[in-house]
């Protein structure tokens, strides 16, 4: 088995952007930290460092957020029209598109994902976001009304309503799909007139700094769309804590998702998290298991299971447990590991080594617990390697099956009807995703209507449309990204009366 990725099959321009020690991207200009602090930039596939990225300080994130409230104020983009910032959009669409390949390759050397996968979910669905979103730009209104104003009877008034940019927004994004992220986090502050200071990752970086000078050669003004580097715990809470951001926008853990409502509450701040998830995949007795297999394994090992609404708990209709599972370990056992940009690799390393040894800590205790597990081993050797695992024999009330592995982790269960299916399905903390695989119509609705989450697939799991909101319930977060939903979130409504002496 190959497990390091062979960097010379880079293209000269991601070989060339990912060497070297990237700067913060503020108000239009790049700059070191103010510290000098840096970070190891780390491809997963060997351990190794590749680059290096700045550490932004309190200091640094100031300026950022400084230069993005004067952007904010400033004509040049305050007094852009509509259609004008959907044209730059669209032109920073296009350079995403024509650069797809290199920016592929950079976020498969940094995260550690298949090439395949960062050219369809990073790049072209970049692409397709800032296109869907550019077109809400020109379709922002408000609403006009006659007013009743009973206790004026002599009187007539006429009543409107207008959408205004919310402000400074501060987005922080996860590592699992990075460049994406960013892009999903950018398109509606774009398209509403906001702007933004992002952190990205300190583990995947590196498309997001690339992004940021895309921003500039499409003719985004100076201040509006800033990049700072650097961990959560220091560049992501002054980020958070800082008195000049109007609304955060975040996806990652529960945990942290916690402590930034905590954050908000106190200064009254817009937010949005996209959190966690333990999403279950239901296949019922009517289930078309030559569908439904497959489906159940790549809902959780796509994408190394990396991946905040996958598949991760099966409930199998007992008539159909020992196949299905067999069937899933089947195709667990055939999956080839290695490097991002082999093409013949069907999942790649996890992103760090660190995230593979807590990934692990979940399947030992399972195993410490009786339960049966099938693969779930660290790879020795070069890169963070962990083969997908499928875990039967557990209480529902175990930590490895209630909190979130972020890996390629399956665990499932026998259920005998619908309604113990359900009830297994909603006892969990999170609500991000679900899915249910039947024949039936009436099945398929009794479980759409009844299950507690923020997207119910029907025979398919983990598929996203931009015209769709997407986020969860309970622990899985607050508020919606993409659709209307998503554009109108980055907006305030304004009311307006006006007397009518008509």
């Amino acid at each position: 088995m190959t497990t390091a990725n062979d960097l010379s099959r880079l293209s000269t321009k991601a070989r060339e952007f990912i060497g070297g020690t990237k700067g913060l991207f503020i108000d239009g200009e790049w700059r070191a930290a103010e510290r000098g602090e840096t970070l190891p930039v780390t491809d997963p596939s060997s351990g190794q460092e590749v680059g290096r990225i700045a550490q932004a300080s309190a200091a640094d994130v100031d300026a950022a957020v400084k230069a993005a409230r004067r952007a904010l104020e400033d004509p040049a983009w305050a007094r852009m029209r509509p259609h004008q910032r959907e044209e730059i959009m669209l032109r920073l669409a296009d350079l995403i598109r024509d650069e797809a390949s290199s920016l592929a390759e950079i976020e498969t050397v940094n995260s550690g994902k298949l090439i395949a996968n960062t050219r369809l979910f990073d790049a072209d669905l970049s692409v397709h976001t800032l296109r869907y979103m550019a077109g809400w730009a020109t379709k922002l209104h408000g609403e006009t009304m006659d007013l009743s104003v009973p206790y004026l009877p002599n009187l007539r008034f006429n009543g409107f309503t207008r959408r205004f940019p919310v402000g400074v927004v501060a987005a922080i994004t996860p590592w699992n799909v990075p460049l994406c992220q960013a892009v999903w986090k950018l398109a509606p502050v774009l398209a509403t007139g906001c702007t933004i200071v992002l952190k990205p990752s300190e583990l995947t970086s590196l498309t997001a700094l690339r992004l940021a000078e895309l921003c500039d050669a499409a003719g985004v003004p100076p201040g509006v769309v800033n990049v700072v580097t650097g961990t959560g715990e220091v560049t992501g809470r002054a980020l958070i804590e800082h008195p000049g951001v109007d609304k955060i926008n975040f996806t990652g853990s529960t945990r942290v998702g916690q402590i930034i409502a905590e954050q908000a509450a106190r200064s009254f701040k817009h937010y949005n998290l996209e959190l966690g998830g333990k999403s279950p995949l239901i296949i019922a007795e009517d289930a078309d298991l030559e569908k439904a297999i497959p489906g159940a394994a790549w809902a959780i090992y796509g994408n190394s299971g990396q991946n905040c609404c996958a598949g991760s708990r099966a409930l199998i209709h007992a008539k159909h447990f020992d196949r299905v599972v067999a069937g899933v370990a089947e195709i667990a056992a055939s999956i080839r590991l290695g490097p991002g940009l082999d093409p013949a690799s069907m999942m790649g390393p996890l992103v760090s080594a660190d995230h593979r040894a807590r990934v692990a800590g979940h399947v030992d205790r399972a195993r410490e617990s009786g339960a049966q597990v099938i693969g779930g081993e660290i790879v020795e050797g070069s890169g963070s390697y962990f083969t997908p695992a499928v875990i039967t024999g557990l209480d529902h009330g175990h930590p490895t099956v209630q909190q979130e592995i972020f890996g390629p982790v399956l665990c499932a269960f026998p259920f005998r009807d619908d309604e113990e299916a359900l009830r297994i399905a909603n006892d969990t903390a999170f609500g991000l995703g679900a899915s249910i695989w039947t024949e039936g119509l009436r099945t398929a609705n009794r479980y759409f209507e009844r299950l507690k989450a923020g997207t119910v697939w029907i025979n398919t799991h983990n598929i996203l449309d931009l015209s769709l909101p997407f986020g969860g319930t309970k622990q899985s977060g607050v508020g919606f990204e993409l659709g209307h939903e998503g554009i109108l979130s980055h907006t305030v409504i304004r009311a307006g009366v006006m007397l009518d002496e008509g």
